[in-house]
């Protein structure tokens, strides 16, 4: 079990309300997409991928990247028990989809980068410190059904 001090949860929420889900969600995902083009084989139906031109403008590389971060939502909301919050998720990503889940590790650093950039000088180092803690519990999380 994860302990969250009041301050840690104070920074999270803080964090997700300053996001704009419409601009960040794309920005991880198409950075993921483009840095590790190897990830580009879990999105065999988002037609063409084959330059980051391409992905940057491709709608559903969009819409998706804005589902990932809503479903980050859910972690927020359920930070006492995010395993369980996401144990649907991890069976759909492990046994359905067959994402390798090194990959979540990728998108939660792509998102990291985003959000410090969006954020500039208020990613302070506490910040950054509660944000890294929240986000390597959603990864083990989702990577649970793996193990």
């Amino acid at each position: 079990m994860v302990v969250w001090t009041d301050q840690e949860r104070a920074f999270i929420q803080d964090i997700f309300s300053k996001l704009n889900y419409e601009d960040a969600g794309p920005k991880a995902l198409q950075r993921v997409l483009i840095v590790y083009p190897w990830t580009q084989r879990y999105f065999g139906g988002f037609g063409n991928l084959y330059s980051a031109e391409a992905i940057k403008s491709n709608p559903m590389v969009a819409a998706h990247g804005i589902v990932v971060l809503h479903g980050l939502d859910k972690a927020m909301k359920n930070m006492d028990d995010i395993k369980n919050a996401y144990a649907d998720l991890s069976v759909l990503h492990s046994e359905k989809l067959h994402v390798d889940p090194d990959n979540f590790r990728l998108l939660a650093d792509c998102l990291t980068i985003v959000i410090a950039a969006t954020m500039g000088s208020s990613f302070t180092a506490s910040v950054q410190a509660a944000w890294q803690k929240f986000i390597a519990v959603v990864v083990s999380a989702l990577s649970r059904q793996y193990h």
